[in-house]
């Protein structure tokens, strides 16, 4: 089996759930494969710092658990610069919503509202 085969095989997430990004290998694998099946990805952009980011923590998971047909991704940004640099995040949480490699939408800040309702929209489309 291929490196890149078994980095695959053992980044297969349990559909509903959230995966944390680690490595740039990480994000690449989850990135393709959602492009793939043209899945909506929503990422969170978070710091183990943020108050606000922990408060949406358990709201993000709730969000991932009630939508298994998209993807949930959750980058550290002091862990994970190089990516939170690529798409100018600048504050915490941000979230991030992409298809097929287009960014769509994103909403910045802990407004669960917001977020729901343009997850709403987006996995419509």
């Amino acid at each position: 089996m291929a490196a890149s085969e078994a980095a695959a095989a053992t980044a297969a997430p349990a559909e509903g759930s959230v995966i944390a990004i680690h490595s740039l290998d990480e994000w690449s694998i989850q990135i393709d494969e959602a492009n793939s099946a043209k899945k909506l990805v929503v990422i969170d952009f978070t710091a183990s710092w943020c108050p606000p980011c922990r408060m949406m923590a358990p709201i993000f998971a709730d969000m991932a658990k009630k939508t298994p047909n998209a993807v949930f991704l959750k980058v550290d940004v002091d862990e994970m610069k190089t990516i939170a640099e690529q798409f100018a995040v600048e504050a915490m949480p941000t979230f991030l919503f992409m298809k097929e490699g287009d960014v769509k939408d994103r909403v910045v800040g802990a407004m669960k509202e917001d977020l729901a309702n343009k997850l709403q929209l987006l996995i419509t489309q």
